[in-house]
């Protein structure tokens, strides 16, 4: 009698899965962004600030339960490429969010689909990275559907929010390329001091004092939750994926929020955009089925 035995077991993730997994979780969580930004109620400059503050408290309280050494300690040791990771950390997150207050939401998401580009060309640049073909494919996709997008913004006015969407998309995929070639560096240090830098550059031109109670709650709610920690995880998404891929994956946030927008502000994308995002979804389809053979 043969004796079949079965495995309770799930078969171990691969290293490429695992990398997907984490980045698509870390694109649904950041696809909230614009919806607490618009909540806060107050100006880019004040949103940024509270954005930094609330996160760089969240990060400072998960490193502080998963280790025994001191914060201090652990930056110290992490040196200086988490310092200059939390650079460009600050200048993406604060592009990001002043976009969303000059621009639709829908825009700022479908113009960060760029990041997977500039993410190649910097990966390209700092390690000689091969950047497969399938992917060069996806990103002139992904151009065409911006340049679309963009084709509309200045008669509408949104060329400021538009440009500022760019700028965060091009630091975006600089310090996505960056971490994966310092593999070392912790993603939480890196997010933390980049979250702590945003504090500290805002407060000289905020009044806290002048803040609501839904202006906290609602960027409590942003900066101690689902902001710090999407970004941890697409960072984290690095070490097991080249920096592109992980752009292409993050291309997921160019749905999710206009979507979000439109239930929560009831914000109707341009027609523009609406073309910009079908090609862009298009091409995440195109790109993960081929990515899978």
């Amino acid at each position: 009698m043969t004796t079949l035995q079965f495995s309770l077991t799930n078969p171990p993730l691969s290293q490429r899965n695992k990398g997907v997994i984490i980045a698509v979780v870390a694109a649904i969580l950041m696809s909230f962004d614009p919806i607490f930004i618009r909540l806060s109620g107050v100006s880019g400059f004040d949103t940024a600030f509270l954005f930094g503050l609330f996160s760089a408290l969240s990060i400072a309280g998960v490193m502080r339960f998963q280790q025994q050494q001191s914060i201090v300690i652990s930056v110290k040791k992490a040196g200086w490429p988490a310092m200059i990771s939390g650079l460009l950390m600050l200048i993406s997150a604060s592009a990001m969010i002043m976009s969303i207050k000059h621009t639709t939401v829908a825009n700022v998401f479908v113009i960060l689909s760029a990041t997977p580009l500039f993410a190649a060309i910097t990966s390209w640049l700092l390690m000689g990275e091969v950047t497969r073909r399938s992917t060069w494919v996806a990103m002139s996709s992904v151009t065409l559907g911006i340049s679309i997008v963009v084709s509309g913004s200045f008669e509408a006015g949104y060329w400021l929010g538009d440009s500022l969407a760019l700028l965060s998309a091009t630091f975006i995929g600089i310090n996505q390329a960056y971490l994966r070639k310092h593999q070392h560096v912790s993603r939480l240090i890196s997010v933390g001091l980049g979250s702590s830098l945003m504090a500290i550059v805002f407060f000289f031109v905020v009044s806290p004092s002048e803040y609501s109670l839904q202006t906290w709650l609602v960027m409590a709610t942003m900066g101690l939750f689902t902001a710090p920690f999407g970004r941890v995880l697409s960072h984290v998404a690095t070490r097991y994926i080249t920096a592109p891929e992980v752009g292409i994956i993050l291309l997921i946030e160019a749905i999710l929020a206009p979507l979000f927008a439109l239930i929560a502000f009831a914000e109707i994308p341009p027609f523009n955009t609406l073309i910009g995002g079908l090609v862009i979804l298009s091409t995440i389809y195109i790109y993960v089925v081929n990515s899978n053979k």
